[in-house]
């Protein structure tokens, strides 16, 4: 997989993350072919970057509950 620039990246805390800071994950909507998603609390730690495709239907699966945790 080719290296992405996220230097310029704007991150946002998602939506399901826990409001009160616990468990807190950031993604930047900046890239069209991949989603890039860290932890909030380590902002300058590592970070995942998943496929724009796989990501839409992982966020799908949540939504509709078909995720067993």
């Amino acid at each position: 997989m080719r290296s992405v620039d996220l230097s310029a990246a704007t991150w946002r805390k998602s939506s399901y993350s826990n409001p009160d800071g616990g468990q807190c994950v950031e993604i930047s909507d900046d890239f069209a072919a991949v989603v890039p998603v860290r932890d909030s609390k380590n902002p300058r730690g590592p970070v995942i970057a998943f496929p724009a495709s796989g990501w839409s239907s992982f966020v799908s699966a949540v939504k509709n509950g078909r995720l067993s945790g």
